[in-house]
């Protein structure tokens, strides 16, 4: 099917969307629309997202929007991308949809963990945007062991959000040359989520993105996204721990250092 072009106020792209015959199946079914976002250029990782999405139950249920890239800042064209998303989402009547883009990889992923998460949506109708994996600036448990509170540094390769929600971001958050992620992190919500652990993350494929390609470069320096996505979850969830080890080893260093000097 066709999408009408979106305005860029200097420029102009049309997108298209491909869905495959199916639904989501299972506790997917809750998400009215599932999206995934992919530039038309990259036939390759709509192959990659499309196996992905076959691994979790999601054959035949994700629709691929196929975006140009855009002319001249693709940090906007990926803005866009996401809002674009989100206007065929509500066109359609959905009241909860999901939003990929096709450089996700599944890990540690288990039906029971989507489920919780499911249940959580379902107890809780004033959550707004729920994560299925991102780096954060710290998080809380709740009482829901696979559903922790977020305050979002970055990332929006996997998430789920309400009609509410989108609308929200539709109308009052157009582009104002602040990335997609960074808008999400200056929500300032307490009502955005996470689950735990992360079962979505980015791969190391290179990024499309040109404003960020040498922290692309050092992310995969690092060892990738999915590594320091992993690291970043463990030290939220123990950093009261982490912390007090570092800060007895120093002060066992200490002892032991004066004590030699006596």
């Amino acid at each position: 099917m066709h999408i009408s072009k979106m305005d860029w106020n200097f420029a102009t792209a049309k997108a298209e969307g491909h869905r495959v015959d199916g639904g989501a199946a299972g506790p997917w079914s809750f998400f009215d629309r599932i999206y995934c976002i992919s530039l038309k250029s990259r036939a390759d990782r709509r192959v990659t997202a499309q196996a992905q999405f076959a691994a979790v139950g999601l054959a035949g249920a994700v629709e691929f929007v196929l975006v140009d890239k855009h002319p001249s800042d693709s940090e906007r064209g990926i803005y866009e991308s996401h809002r674009l998303c989100m206007k065929m989402g509500l066109a359609a009547a959905a009241r909860r949809m999901l939003i990929f883009e096709d450089d996700v990889v599944f890990h540690r992923f288990s039906p029971a963990l989507i489920e919780d998460m499911i249940g959580f949506m379902r107890d809780n109708d004033d959550w707004q945007v729920f994560s299925l994996g991102c780096l954060v600036n710290r998080s809380e448990p709740t009482k829901w062991p696979s559903v922790v509170r977020i305050y979002f540094r970055s990332l929006s390769h996997a998430y789920a959000l309400t009609a509410a929600s989108a609308r929200e971001l539709i109308d009052k958050r157009p582009w104002s040359g602040i990335a997609f992620d960074a808008m999400l992190r200056d929500m300032q919500s307490e009502q955005i989520y996470a689950l735990y652990p992360s079962v979505a993350f980015q791969s190391n494929a290179a990024s499309d993105n040109d404003r960020y390609l040498p922290l692309d470069r050092f992310r995969r320096f690092c060892g990738g996204l999915k590594r320091i996505q992993r690291s970043n979850e463990f030290y939220q969830r123990y950093k009261r721990v982490i912390i007090g080890a570092h800060l007895l080893a120093l002060l066992a260093i200490g002892l032991l250092y004066f004590g030699a000097i006596r």
